[in-house]
Formats: structure tokens, C-alpha cells, sequence
């Protein structure tokens, strides 16, 4: 199956970048040091030590592959070629529901989603739904007990570096 290609902050990107860098170099480096001294310990088929640091390798493994995908695919938002008017990745939108309460929300790409810093995905229902709007917008948001409206009441940029 094809990977996904998914739209990044620059910021996210870099996030990517540096994760697969320290485990490339750091990570890798301690877990074969655990891995030798689990050697060490002599026998290999009852050692818990080396088993554990085996398991800790595949994970290792299994994220740098993960994340060299990740970076493959990524499509990095350029901040020159925004409408920055209308509500796209890396964008700040602040809305008014329907009680009047008024709501700050980060669209960024999937894998930058941070909920309790208000940062939500561009493919998530809200996300989806405010993504082209502009200011002064009234969007319906897709939800299990029905469509709920979101008035778009300023659409800002993130700081977003570089």
C-alpha cells in the first residue's frame, strides 16, 4: 500500500527530521551498548537483559522506518504560496459556536496534532470543515449528533520559522 503524503507546518517537518536523527545516531548507539553488555551476561536464550534490549532494537527500528516514510511523504506547507486569508494548514482560526463561547484552533498536518495546545488536524472534522473558509464564514462541522455550525471570526497565521 502506498503511504499517505500528508501536509506538514515547517516546524512539524523539522519535528520529523530530528526525531529520526536522534534515533539514527543517539538511540542506536544505546541500544547496541545494552544490547553488548546483555551479552555479557553469558547464555542468550534466558537472558531477560538481552531479550528486553532486542525488543527496544525492533522498536527503534520500526520508528525510523516509520519516520523516514513519514519525511518521504510529507508535504511541507510554503508559507509564500498561502492565501493567508483563508483557513490551510499552519493557519490560527479563532470561531464562536453555538453558545457564543469563542475557540482558538492550530490547523496543522496529522502526526502534529496536539489537542490540549489547540492544535487540530486539517483532516479532522472541525479541521476539514474550516480549511478554505475565510473571516466572517459560518461552517458546518460534520459530528455524530448532527452538523453544528462554527462562525470563523479571525484567520491569522502561526509563527511558523524559516
Amino acid at each position: 500500500m502506498a503511504a499517505k503524503q500528508m501536509h506538514y507546518t515547517k516546524e512539524g517537518y523539522q519535528a520529523l527530521v530530528d526525531e529520526l536523527e536522534y534515533l539514527k545516531t543517539t538511540r542506536r548507539a544505546e541500544v547496541k551498548e545494552a544490547l553488548a553488555v546483555a551479552r555479557s551476561y553469558g547464555d542468550l536464550s534466558e537472558n531477560s537483559e538481552y531479550d528486553e534490549a532486542r525488543n527496544e532494537q525492533a522498536k527503534v527500528e520500526s520508528r525510523i522506518t516509520e519516520l523516514e516514510s513519514l519525511i518521504i511523504h510529507a508535504i511541507v506547507v510554503d508559507e509564500s504560496e498561502i492565501d493567508h486569508s483563508k483557513v490551510s494548514v499552519g493557519s490560527i482560526v479563532k470561531v464562536t459556536n453555538t453558545d457564543g463561547k469563542e475557540i482558538e484552533y492550530t490547523i496543522v498536518g496529522t502526526n502534529e496534532v496536539d489537542f490540549w495546545s489547540g492544535k487540530i488536524s486539517d483532516q479532522s472534522p472541525v479541521g476539514a470543515a474550516l480549511i478554505g473558509a475565510r473571516e466572517g464564514d459560518t461552517v458546518k462541522v460534520a459530528s455524530p449528533n448532527g452538523e453544528y455550525p462554527l462562525v470563523i471570526v479571525s484567520v491569522t497565521r502561526a509563527k511558523l520559522n524559516g
